[in-house]
């Protein structure tokens, strides 16, 4: 039976909201906004008290949220909030548009929010939500929303958190033993986890198409139904977090982490972008000319569009790829790209183009499954803004093994060199601003430094005895 136009299963408005609440369905409204992992951070709120004060005056939570390290350590150096300034409040004001039933948890609704200045005088411009929305508005100055599709792989654990947080993350266990790629006789193991999540995530209002077996031992890929861009992000941020609650619940661990072993895959954030215009017909399905090298038509909409991508995508970088650890996912012959380069269906390069007509589309490989999805969309945003107003080309077609190719842009090899494309990138400071440029590469920097005084493993077992 096909769903209605519009269809909106574990979605709530604000009176649906109220009845529950009203009838004890719903005890809890986990209330909360991204941080710049796109980690969900705040509050879980009775669900009376939501409604007499949270819903429409929002909450207040302490700014260093947005300057802060993964520990949860404040980090000094930021302009936006430190010790000097005292670690003030920002004011959460719940977007009620993104009211959901949280599925997977007993009497549970979640809702995200906006993060604003404390003074009123407008949005935190540093907040992930924030510099996505700033992008949009943009585009929409041009006509256009973009749609977006996020494709996330993780690796489902054989053991809880806590058991491999005991053995100090070594010799973890996954889920199965072979690489189990489209298999259905593996996936079906795992059905009571990763069926659990297809359906819990669905009746949350974050669509679900289907789920797979990855290109790794216990990894996984669940895909969502693309939708606009910011609620592509909001539904991206609720997945990962219910994914992992429910693998919790049965007593496993999931990693969203990019390069979790150096032997497997790595996990990938795959994102589909395309664009509708102003009465929502797919702009690059317009009427256009053959796209050379490939069997579509495209319009210069959408050529211009792909010229943007593929012109800022080294040092945009920092948005895709923002860890230390995502860098090491980067190898040739793993899925993941390395040479910035366009072509059609081609698993090789950092830009695929897929579909045709109505449902074509560029394919973005370069993400990891750690990057924050409310920066990465900007940037891609952002780059696909500049192509249009410049109508930059893309260039010919690559047809090939993009690993063998020569001559090539390259992705950054670490995040050092990532932070120095960024830094000195004029495109990023007059597109996003100075401040949140120096607020990401402060964040940047720090990851950085914590990663360059540490001590590892494999230092102690290179270097301990024979030295």
């Amino acid at each position: 039976m096909s769903r209605p136009e519009g269809w909106t299963e574990g979605r709530l408005d604000e009176a649906e909201l109220t009845r529950r609440i009203e009838r004890g369905e719903i005890e809890t409204v986990v209330t909360a906004l991204p941080d710049l992992y796109g980690r969900l951070v705040g509050k879980r709120i009775t669900g009376h008290f939501f409604l007499d004060e949270v819903a429409r005056g929002g909450m207040h939570v302490c700014d260093y949220l947005l300057a802060c390290d993964m520990e949860m350590d404040p980090t000094p150096g930021y302009a936006y909030t430190s010790w000097e300034t005292g670690y003030g409040d920002l004011h959460a004001v719940p977007d009620l548009g993104t009211l959901r039933v949280a599925a997977w948890l007993p009497r549970t609704a979640v809702v995200l929010c906006d993060a604003l200045l404390e003074d009123g005088s407008g949005p935190v411009p540093v907040a992930p939500r924030s510099v996505l929305k700033r992008q949009l508005e943009r585009l929409a100055g041009l006509g256009y929303e973009p749609q977006m599709g996020s494709e996330l792989e993780f690796f489902l654990l054989g053991e809880s958190y806590a058991a491999a947080r005991a053995k100090g993350y070594r010799n973890v266990e996954t889920s199965q033993h072979y690489v189990e790629d489209y298999h259905v006789l593996s996936s079906t193991m795992v059905e009571d986890v990763v069926g659990e999540i297809r359906r819990q995530m669905d009746a949350s209002g974050v669509e679900v198409e289907f789920s797979k077996g990855e290109w790794g031992p216990g990894q996984h890929e669940i895909n969502l139904r693309y939708a606009p861009a910011l609620e592509m992000a909001d539904r991206h941020v609720v997945y990962k977090l219910g994914a992992k609650e429910i693998a919790h619940a049965h007593g496993r661990g999931l990693t969203f982490m990019a390069k979790w072993d150096a032997a497997l895959a790595g996990n990938s954030l795959h994102i589909h972008t395309s664009l509708t215009d102003a009465e929502g017909r797919p702009a690059f399905g317009a009427p256009g000319t053959p796209l050379a090298g490939t069997p579509v038509e495209a319009p210069e909409l959408f050529r211009a569009w792909l010229g943007g991508l593929l012109a800022h995508a080294r040092e945009l970088s920092l948005l895709f790829a923002p860890t230390i650890n995502s860098y090491k996912r980067f190898q040739p012959g793993t899925f993941a790209p390395t040479g910035i380069a366009w072509s059609y269906d081609n698993r090789t390069a950092g830009f695929r183009v897929v579909g045709h007509g109505p449902s074509l589309r560029v394919e973005c490989r370069i993400p990891g499954a750690d990057a924050n999805p409310y920066l990465a969309y900007a940037g891609l945003i952002a780059a696909g803004i500049d192509g249009i107003e410049k109508g930059l080309d893309p260039g010919p077609v690559f047809e090939g093994d993009v690993y063998k190719a020569e001559g090539l842009p390259q992705v950054p090899h670490s995040l050092a060199e990532a932070i120095r494309e960024f830094e000195r990138s004029e495109f990023a400071r007059a597109t996003f601003g100075d401040d949140v440029v120096d607020h990401l590469l402060h964040f940047a920097r720090s990851e950085q430094a914590y990663y360059d005084a540490a001590v590892t493993d494999w230092e102690r077992q290179r270097y301990l005895e024979r030295v």
